[in-house]
């Protein structure tokens, strides 16, 4: 026999948890674009300089592999048209991850501009732009793309649909798991078939959409290349789809899994009396213990074996295409990847399905409880012990803990697990004090409490039946009596007490002539100063308002037996709060596989001198000027390149006039000031180097921060003006 819980509640629970994780995924993903884990650690031409004849080629060295095609990197020239070659160059040399693409002899002078895309090893997409000039800066340039590769709406989509992901992963493995190992009778409970079966539902239907959005994601970014069928096919020769595709065929043979465990799983372990054999004559036959007991045991061997096959392989698909497929020992990230990813579906898969069993099923014995909480301890010293590999090879160091985003993001993890031991620590407190719960209610005893309480559930059942409450207080004290005297079902009680009701107490509030009640008991005899009503067949909607009233009975008396054990009460209480962190904690996990590991970050600044790849750029300042004499106007171009303390920086002038052609002047002279420290300000004495250009090498600013450089230009005798800006070192 199965079980079943409130109709109107049924999914509740998985609901809950999917719309947190969906609002959850899409305040953090929409909010920002996935996190490149491949990072431009260098260019040849360098970004912002100015080159006196055009390169043979342009070259990207990245942070580590990547995966590029050849129209990965695009050279427009100032008019916004495409010069380079369009074929990928692979300079990849030992540890150094390089690509470049050629450059036709003969390019004009002029500001150049390259784009860039490319899919990181762990999947992610990166993009960039930056420009380079020949000869001089030209007036315009070709407009940079602003969005990122894997952000706007496309982006946003993908993190929602990796985060339900993981929750339908967790969902289905650890309530599996719970069934199997835990609480087998839970296979009968309607709520948790539902919970495990949704759970496949849903990662089945991510997984699909991950598929489809995967080249818009890694490539235009348009919502509407989901039905390219040409780039779902690039997309299928990729590691990220080959992953996937071998999710959507895992979960098939999951399928088959959860149709064996709701089926003869569940039928092996109904109650005495709810199965059995039958023979012709339509009787039902006795079944050998022995043979029953061994039969339960080779389904139970058969699921755990197969489960753990299965789940172990859809947790793979996720090792083999994210942060443990690249960096430091891939040979042995992979498999603690896959162990710490099972170890989170046991303990919160199992968790979310404890928390349905709860609240809508029948009463969890304490042996089940007592289970559960054992492999709960277990997952959380393989999440422990993997935790802390998995820390060691993303971070690296501990002020990389606190100096980067991924560390940050890190600590917020760990306080959200220390927070849900600590509350699985007061729920075993609760198993601990948790008495055995009865296998059937007494029915005399649930009777008794039924009438005791009839007065507190009527008003529920009139609003669900749209009932006035005085008709109600009838057909439950009817109920009362018929149960009292025949201790019928609870269904048949009602119809009879309800009758019973009516004819021996007056309707303080008749129904109209047209509404016809249902037929009485024969064994009731009626009021002798009622008339008769002749036998007519029930009012279709009156039978619809009393099955509503039955319902809404039998769910109040089940509540209301349910909360009187306040054990229980305590440990749904303390589960219900567990799995309210497990959805946060979900959720930073997710937006934790989508940052730039710490130790990558370290490994571009340190390739970069020891800077971040925002401060080391090139300075380039435009500096308007006016002198207030005749030709006196103009504007100054600064550049300084690679523009970092501790190192010999190149500056380079260019001055120009409103028409934008070079022009000279008597003197100028350029000096930094930090005032913060008190430094300088220190001159910097640039030499001529042609109309309009003057040039100085080896400038030295000794501290990164905020300087002030001082720009003089003379344009006669009388004539000069200094002007002042900020520039950033770092």
């Amino acid at each position: 026999m199965v079980t079943t819980g409130p109709p109107a509640r049924r999914s509740a629970v998985l609901r809950m948890l999917v719309v947190a994780v969906a609002l959850a995924g899409a305040l953090f993903g929409g909010a920002v674009p996935a996190s490149a884990h491949a990072a431009l650690t260098g260019s040849t031409p360098a970004q912002g300089s100015v080159v006196d004849r055009a390169p043979e080629q342009v070259a990207l060295t990245f942070s580590e592999g990547v995966a590029m095609g050849d129209d990965s990197i695009r050279v427009l020239d100032p008019h916004g048209k495409r010069v380079d070659r369009g074929k990928l160059r692979n300079l990849c040399s030992g540890a150094t991850v390089k690509y470049g693409t050629g450059l036709p002899p003969g390019l004009g002078n002029g500001t150049y501009t390259v784009a860039w895309q490319a899919v990181s090893a762990d999947s992610h997409p990166v993009s960039g732009a930056f420009t380079f000039s020949v000869g001089a800066p030209s007036k315009s340039s070709a407009a940079v793309p602003q969005q990122e590769a894997g952000g706007g709406l496309v982006g946003a989509l993908y993190g929602i649909a990796r985060c339900l992901a993981y929750a339908g992963f967790v969902l289905m493995a650890g309530g599996a798991a719970f069934v199997v190992a835990c609480r087998p009778a839970a296979a009968l409970v309607r709520s948790v078939q539902r919970l495990v079966v949704q759970g496949w539902a849903l990662l089945t239907g991510t997984t699909v959409a991950m598929l489809l959005l995967r080249t818009p994601y890694t490539g235009s970014g348009d919502l509407a290349d989901v039905f390219d069928l040409g780039g779902l096919q690039q997309v299928l020769l990729t590691k990220p789809g080959a992953a996937l595709v071998s999710r959507l065929l895992l979960l098939a043979a999951a399928a088959l899994f959860v149709a064996v465990l709701f089926g003869a799983f569940a039928r092996a372990h109904e109650p005495a009396g709810a199965g059995g054999t039958t023979d012709a004559e339509g009787e039902t036959g006795a079944v050998d213990p022995a043979e029953e007991a061994r039969r339960r045991k080779d389904l139970t061997f058969g699921l755990g074996i197969g489960g753990v096959i299965v789940a172990t392989g859809l947790a793979a698909t996720w090792a083999m295409a994210e942060h443990a497929s690249t960096g430091l020992q891939p040979a042995v990230a992979m498999p603690v990847d896959v162990l710490h990813l099972l170890a989170v579906a046991a303990w919160l898969g199992g968790l979310a399905t404890l928390l349905v069993s709860l609240y809508w099923g029948p009463p969890v014995e304490r042996t089940a409880v007592r289970r559960f909480s054992r492999i709960a301890f277990g997952s959380v010293v393989v999440l422990a012990a993997t935790g802390v590999y998995q820390s060691w090879r993303q971070v690296g160091t501990w002020s990389a803990l606190t100096g980067t985003a991924y560390g940050r993001l890190l600590l917020l993890k760990v306080g959200l697990v220390a927070v849900l031991v600590g509350i699985a620590w007061v729920s075993r407190r609760w198993t601990a004090r948790l008495g055995e719960a009865r296998a059937a209610e007494d029915p005399a005893a649930a009777a008794e409490a039924g009438d005791t309480a009839a007065a507190t559930d009527v008003a529920d059942a009139a609003q669900e039946a749209g009932e006035p409450v005085e008709r109600q207080s009838a057909k439950a004290a009817g109920k009362a009596t018929g149960k009292a005297a025949a201790g019928a079902p609870a269904a048949s009680s009602i119809a009879t007490a309800t009758a019973t009701a009516t004819a021996a107490s007056p309707d303080p509030d008749p129904a109209p002539a047209s509404e016809e009640t249902p037929d009485t008991d024969p064994e009731v005899a009626p009021d002798p100063d009622t008339e008769p009503e002749p036998s007519t067949d029930p009012d279709p909607t009156r039978a619809a308002q009393l099955a509503r009233q039955q319902a809404a009975l039998r769910s109040a008396r089940t509540k209301r037996l349910r909360d009187a054990d306040p054990e229980r009460l305590g440990l749904r209480r303390s589960v219900l709060a567990e799995a309210s962190v497990a959805v946060v904690l979900l959720v930073v996990t997710t937006v934790l596989t989508a940052t730039e590991p710490a130790r990558t970050e370290a490994a571009v600044q340190a390739a970069s001198g020891g800077q971040s790849t925002a401060s080391n750029q090139p300075q380039v300042l435009t500096v308007p000027f006016d002198t207030g004499g005749p030709h006196g106007k103009g504007t100054a171009r600064v550049d300084l390149d690679p523009g970092r303390s501790g190192n010999a920086n190149e500056l380079r002038l260019r001055l120009s006039d409103p028409s934008g052609k070079a022009m000279d002047v008597p003197e100028v002279k350029v000096s930094f000031t930090q005032k913060a420290k008190k430094l300088g300000p220190l001159p910097v004495v640039p030499r001529h180097t042609g109309t309009g250009h003057w040039r100085a090498s080896g400038v030295q600013l000794p501290v990164p921060g905020q300087w002030q450089l001082s720009l003089l230009v003379r344009t006669s005798d009388i004539d000069q003006v200094t002007e002042i800006r900020n520039v950033k070192i770092g």
